[in-house]
């Protein structure tokens, strides 16, 4: 499942092999990969095993749910953060080695100003890690700017630019097509609990 739909190209700002992540997608690579997105209220959570030079990211929509409303789970970080650590794990990386890094959730939205998605993001990737131990050694999170999202898990740098605000029209369809696109999607799949 990890690799379906994931576009994979030649990075022309970098020229390293990359993979472009969308929302509900995560990926975990050792070969020089380079991660990229693009995040509005959506947060991408950077977790590597600084020894193995292994690391992945993933990029959710919402804080926590069930897929109870008939949503896929993918779309919660509670789900996209148990995958990504999970994969990580299986790929060998060490739990006490594992580091973060966050970025995302912007209040992109206009008019979104009581307990925006974005802000509620932004505060769940925090509380996750901290339960689960795992330090965050570096973010970029809430604030009102998109965000597009470079991460280097070989070395575990991170390069985020700034997109200006002017483009969050682009950014919120983007994130409201993939909710929408969830909304009619069945939904299956488990997830390994530890």
């Amino acid at each position: 499942m990890q690799n379906d739909g994931i576009l994979r190209y030649m990075d022309p700002q970098f020229q390293v092999p990359a993979a472009k992540l969308l929302p509900t997608q995560y990926l975990v690579v050792d070969d020089g990969t380079a991660l990229v997105t693009v995040l509005g209220s959506c947060v991408a959570a950077c977790i590597r095993d600084p020894v193995l030079r292994l690391g992945g990211m993933n990029h959710f929509l919402l804080p926590d749910g069930n897929g109870a409303d008939g949503g896929a789970p993918a779309r919660y970080g509670s789900y996209a953060m148990e995958v990504l650590i999970n994969e990580l794990l299986k790929r060998g990386a060490s739990r006490k080695r594992l580091e973060a890094k966050v970025f995302g959730g912007a209040n992109v939205l206009k008019g979104f100003t009581s307990n925006p998605v974005g802000t509620r993001n932004a505060e769940f990737v925090r509380s996750y890690l901290d339960a689960e131990g795992i330090p965050v050694v570096a973010e970029d999170l809430c604030g009102i700017h998109p965000r597009k999202v470079w991460f280097f898990p070989q070395t575990g740098k991170v390069m985020v630019h700034r997109l200006p605000h002017a483009h969050d029209a682009e950014v919120a369809a983007a994130e409201s097509a993939a909710r929408a696109r969830l909304s009619r999607a069945p939904v299956s799949g488990g997830v390994e609990l530890f």
